[in-house]
């Protein structure tokens, strides 16, 4: 019985000992789910992910891509495309250039020059690049007639505007005195008159019974002609603005030019009721 008895006492030690481990064992999988836990964040921050890039693709559902005419220079042809959102352009990028030889560098170093300018505008008012004088010239044209594809609002650049003449489309017209009618912008474009030198054609916005903006969508070029169109029809514009009608001089030097210029700008008046 003595020596069983330290036997029974090793024994027993031995099964505590296993049950202690056990024990342990039982444990273990308890800290499993913490650790769950903390690699559930990560996969709660991708599911926000997805719906952040739908609230972009939906803000992105209004926009507009127009493309302008195809307008022939001198030295190619030229024809822009622009985005337009909320009333204003976004994007303006030159679908068409010249190109081919000396051609190319010019078009490389003024269409980016050409784009930045007519989102920064908002509007096809905008100056030509030195030393891209055709290049300029037919990017603005382009430029103007994707903008009337959005609306005259558009074709002014107004981003404000835009909403007052929706709000005012239907009365402004006959309603003069409400703000909407006021607000309201037309673009008219004359009829094409033919020169000695070549044709000339107007086209005007008119805002409130006013003329807020003119350009020659059509002006004599080549050779000794284009040099008198680049320094005439921005003096013709401004003029047609200041006088709010056809009743304007004719440039010295251009005396053509002027001439169906006047009669173009009349003719778009006329359109908007004289």
């Amino acid at each position: 019985m003595k020596k069983s008895h330290p036997l029974r006492r090793i024994v027993l030690a031995g099964a505590a000992t296993v049950s202690g481990i056990v024990l342990l064992l039982t444990l273990k999988p308890s800290s499993d789910p913490a650790a769950a836990s903390a690699e559930g964040t990560p996969q709660g921050q991708q599911s926000v992910a997805p719906q952040g890039s739908g609230g972009v693709q939906a803000a992105g559902n209004g926009d507009q891509t127009l493309t302008g005419d195809v307008v022939k220079t001198e030295y190619g042809n030229v024809q822009v495309r622009v985005t337009m959102s909320g009333g204003k352009i976004t994007s303006a990028a030159a679908v068409q250039a010249p190109s081919g030889g000396r051609s190319t560098e010019v078009s490389t170093n003024s269409v980016p020059k050409l784009n930045q300018a007519a989102i920064q505008a908002g509007s096809a008012d905008i100056d030509a690049v030195s030393g891209a004088t055709y290049t300029s010239g037919g990017y603005k044209k382009s430029l103007q007639s994707a903008l009337d594809k959005a609306g005259s609002s558009a074709a002014t650049g107004g981003g404000s505007g835009g909403s007052a003449d929706a709000s005012g489309s239907t009365g402004g017209s006959t309603g003069g005195s409400t703000g909407g009618g006021a607000a309201q912008a037309k673009t008219l474009t004359g009829t094409a008159v033919e020169t000695d030198y070549g044709p000339v054609q107007v086209r005007i916005t008119v805002t409130g019974g006013k003329i807020t903006k003119a350009e020659a969508v059509q002006s004599p070029s080549g050779g000794r002609s284009s040099q008198i169109s680049g320094d005439a029809v921005p003096k013709l514009n401004q003029a047609a603005v200041a006088a709010g009608s056809a009743d304007i001089d004719a440039v010295s030097g251009a005396t053509y030019t002027s001439g169906g210029y006047k009669e173009s700008l009349q003719s778009a008046l006329d359109q908007a009721g004289g």
